[in-house]
C-alpha cells in the first residue's frame, strides 16, 4: 500500500499538471496589467541567457534620404539599436505537509481533500505575491522590476542597465499635478482629472499610431476619472470585443482607445496611475521554470513533504519613453 507521503505527492503533482494552464491563467488574470500583455501576446517563454535582453528601437535611421538620379546615397553606419539588460529573479511557493496531517488524512477522500487544499491556497498565494510586485519598486530582496521601477514617479534613474541621466530617451514621462507638462498646478477634481491632467500626458506618449493601450489608476484616482465621466461613460463588457477586463472582472471604462481599469488590492499606491504602452512591456520567464513544480523534497530533520513551485523571469521594457505616470 502506497503511503500517504507518496500518495499526497503524487496527487499535487498530477493535479497540478493536468491544471497548470489554468492556474497559470488564474494568476495572469489577477492583475489587470499582467492580463492585458497577455491578451497582447507579451509573455515571453525564454531559453536561458545569463541576463534579460531587451533590443531597443529609440531613435530614427539617419541615413534615410531623398535622392534623384546619380546622387550618392548614405550607406553610413546607423546606430540606432541598443539593448537594456535585466536580471533574472526567482520566486518560488511551497506546497507543504506534514507527516501528522498525511497520516490523520491518510484516507482517500481525505488525503484527496488535503492535496487539493493546499495546492489551491499555493496558486492562490503565488498570484497574490507576483500581483503585488508587478506594481513594486523592485527593491525587495529578489523583487522583479515593477512598475514603480520601470516608470517611476520621478522621471529617470537606472533602468535594465542604461543610465536615463546620461541617454534621456530612456526616462519615462511623468505627470506631477503639483508641477505638470503645462501651464499651472492642478488641483484634482472630477473637472479636471481627464482634462487636462489625463490629456496633457496622453499628449505627450502618442507617436503617430503608438499610443497607450491601458491606464491603470489607484482607487482615488478611478474615483476622480468615474466622476468625469457621468454623462459618457461606457463599461466595457463581453460584446466589447477590444477589451477582455470586464469579463475578467475589473471594473473598466475607455480613456480614448485605452481601457481604464481600477486595480485595486494588486499593490498599486494611493494617488498614483500609469498610462502605459504595453507593446513595449514584457513578462519574460524561463522555460523551465514557468510556475513548475520541482520534485519532492525531504529535510533529514522534519517530518514533513515539500513540493516547490519555481518562477523564474523578470518584467522588462523596451521603451519607456512611452510609459507615463500621474501622480500628485
Amino acid at each position: 500500500m502506497a503511503s500517504p507521503n507518496s500518495t499526497f505527492t503524487e496527487l499535487v503533482t498530477t493535479t497540478f499538471r493536468k491544471h497548470k494552464g489554468e492556474f497559470a491563467d488564474n494568476v495572469t488574470n489577477n492583475n489587470a496589467l499582467l492580463m492585458q500583455m497577455n491578451r497582447k501576446g507579451r509573455k515571453k517563454v525564454v531559453d536561458g541567457g545569463t541576463t534579460l535582453v531587451e533590443e531597443l528601437d529609440y531613435a530614427e535611421n539617419s541615413t534615410w534620404q531623398r535622392y534623384s538620379g546619380y546622387d550618392a546615397l548614405d550607406v553610413g553606419a546607423s546606430d540606432v539599436l541598443s539593448a537594456a539588460e535585466y536580471n533574472w529573479k526567482q520566486a518560488a511557493v511551497h506546497i507543504t505537509a506534514s507527516g501528522r496531517e498525511l497520516r490523520i488524512n491518510s484516507g482517500d477522500s481525505q488525503i484527496l481533500n488535503l492535496a487539493k487544499s493546499r495546492l489551491t491556497n499555493g496558486m492562490r498565494t503565488f498570484k497574490n505575491n507576483l500581483s503585488s510586485d508587478i506594481y513594486s519598486d523592485g527593491t525587495a530582496s529578489n523583487q522583479i522590476n515593477g512598475l514603480q521601477s520601470l516608470i517611476p514617479a520621478t522621471a529617470g534613474g537606472t533602468v535594465g542597465g542604461i543610465n536615463s541621466a546620461t541617454y534621456t530617451f530612456w526616462k519615462n514621462i511623468v505627470q506631477d499635478a503639483s508641477s505638470p507638462l503645462s501651464g499651472g498646478a492642478i488641483t484634482l477634481s472630477n473637472s479636471t482629472f481627464e482634462n487636462p491632467f489625463m490629456l496633457q500626458l496622453w499628449l505627450e506618449l502618442t507617436r503617430g499610431s503608438d499610443k497607450p493601450d491601458l491606464v491603470v489608476l489607484s482607487n482615488d484616482y478611478f474615483t476622480f476619472f468615474e466622476g468625469s465621466q457621468t454623462s459618457l461613460k461606457r463599461y466595457t463588457s463581453d460584446t466589447d470585443k477590444s477589451s477582455d477586463s470586464a469579463s475578467a472582472g475589473f471594473v473598466s471604462l475607455k480613456y480614448k482607445t485605452a481601457d481604464v481599469i481600477f486595480d485595486g488590492g494588486s499593490g498599486i499606491p494611493d494617488s498614483t496611475g500609469y498610462m502605459i504602452n504595453t507593446d513595449y512591456l514584457n513578462l519574460q520567464c524561463h522555460k523551465d521554470a514557468e510556475m513548475s513544480e520541482v520534485e519532492e523534497q525531504r529535510a533529514i530533520n522534519q517530518d514533513a513533504v515539500v513540493i516547490p513551485v519555481i518562477w523564474m523571469g523578470n518584467l522588462t521594457c523596451s521603451n519607456r519613453s512611452l510609459q507615463g505616470t500621474l501622480h500628485a
